[in-house]
């Protein structure tokens, strides 16, 4: 569902009236526990050209568990907005967080305003409620905002370049555990990755919309950390299986030194290539897709990663003996792939032929398996009341070949959004 915005404001104003082609990286603090949770700036910075959206700009495409907002200082007026998910929003479903606090480092990338802007961050629950926000004043000219990007650039490799780079969506792979001499597998890797995400529509028939490029970032050490074994492993990015004590959640939550590697590259969504064969990977909207290379699983598991942080999908699973509350069934969920029915308008609706009943029931068929669109009891981690669209996905199994039809159109609604019809 495509958001509109609070204001029309940037709608009659283009980007070069309003913005430098300069990126702000802004880092913040979000700490906390279930009880009390805080929002903190940490540091600005500016580098050259701006990597994202030039149009719509104050109109969010995906609500996510956050959003920034930039405004103009004078006026008032919203002129940039994004959304964004978060591992510190993660972890307080956790228990951990009914006991403790802690912090976690966040980098949010937007447009250089021309003039003084005031950006608000907020964070929501999982009732789509603001929990906490800040609100600070950005002047272009503040001497201390540090300019990167500028030299010592990490080395690239440009593997795809798009038709229209005015219109294009950049995608960073980003080497980790990968030592210098590693780095012809990892080139190797990222083109693996590449072509498993073309191979899937709707990328495949907007290929020419995508400009990707491989960072190679040298790690120390081989591999990555596994704190469960006492493996601790001297990386790039410092990642490591057992986020939040799941064996296969492979993250990392050193977002400052992600960003600092692709300081002056051309990035926006970040896919971040770890060189390991065990199974694992994790995937945050707007903030990365982290995934291991060398498991026979790595190309599913990679797209189903992209599927969440580029487009916020859900995972479509549930589990029969864990229910995880992270869906409440008197709220629609924000995901554009997952509903509980109380506000399905502008989901798929339109793809769900008159008479079908709900919840539709499952199929041995394996025509209707992965066509057949509806409402299929089980997503979003819960047996019942949360609703998927299609029996089987990219979002659901590793092993079905496709993004579902829902799917696929709120795939192919986001690139458009970003770089028109």
């Amino acid at each position: 569902m495509l958001l509109a915005a609070a204001t029309t404001m940037a709608a009659a104003q283009s980007f070069d009236e309003l913005f430098e082609d300069r990126t702000l990286r802004l880092d913040y603090i979000f700490s906390g526990n279930v009880r009390e949770q805080t929002i903190a700036l940490d540091q600005l910075s500016v580098s050259p050209h701006w990597f994202g959206k030039r149009q719509r700009l104050a109109e969010l495409p995906i609500e996510g568990n956050g959003q920034v907002t930039v405004r103009s200082h004078s006026s008032g007026k919203v002129i940039y907005r994004n959304s964004f998910s978060t591992l510190f929003q993660e972890w307080l479903s956790y228990p951990e967080a009914e006991h403790n606090t802690q912090a976690f480092e966040n980098v949010y990338l937007v447009p250089m305003p021309r003039d003084t802007a005031d950006i608000t961050i907020d964070l929501r629950n999982n009732r789509r409620e603001v929990m906490a926000s800040m609100t600070h004043t950005v002047v272009p000219t503040d001497i201390l905002i540090r300019h990167i990007g500028e030299k010592n650039l990490t080395p690239c490799d440009t593997l795809q370049l798009a038709a229209d780079p005015a219109r294009s969506i950049h995608i960073a792979y980003v080497a980790e555990g990968y030592q210098q001499s590693e780095m012809p597998t990892f080139i190797n890797d990222c083109r693996e990755a590449m072509e498993a995400l073309f191979a899937h529509e709707p990328f495949k028939s907007l290929r020419q919309r995508f400009t990707i490029v491989a960072v190679k970032s040298p790690s120390a050490e081989s591999g990555t950390s596994e704190p469960a074994k006492g493996i601790w492993k001297k990386t790039a990015l410092g990642s490591h299986y057992d986020t939040f004590y799941s064996s296969r959640y492979l993250t990392t939550l050193h977002l400052k030194t992600l960003h600092d590697v692709l300081a002056g590259i051309p990035y926006e969504h970040i896919i971040v290539l770890v060189n390991t064969d065990r199974y694992g990977g994790g995937g945050i909207l707007n903030s990365y897709n982290l995934s291991s290379t060398h498991h026979p699983k790595f190309k599913p598991v990679v797209v189903h990663e992209f599927g969440h942080s580029f487009c916020g999908l859900g995972d479509e699973y549930a589990y029969e003996e864990e229910q995880i509350p992270m869906y409440p069934k008197d709220v629609e969920p924000w995901e554009p792939n997952l509903t509980t029915l109380v506000d399905f308008h502008g989901k798929w609706e339109n793809l769900i032929k008159k008479g079908t009943p709900v919840p539709t029931p499952l199929s041995t068929d394996p025509k209707v398996i992965g066509t057949r669109v509806g409402l299929f009891q089980g997503g979003g981690y819960n047996v019942h009341d949360v609703y998927r669209g299609v029996q089987d996905c990219r979002m659901r199994t590793n092993e079905h070949p496709e993004f579902c039809a829902v799917c696929q159109q709120a795939l192919t609604r986001l690139i458009e959004f970003y770089t028109g019809k």
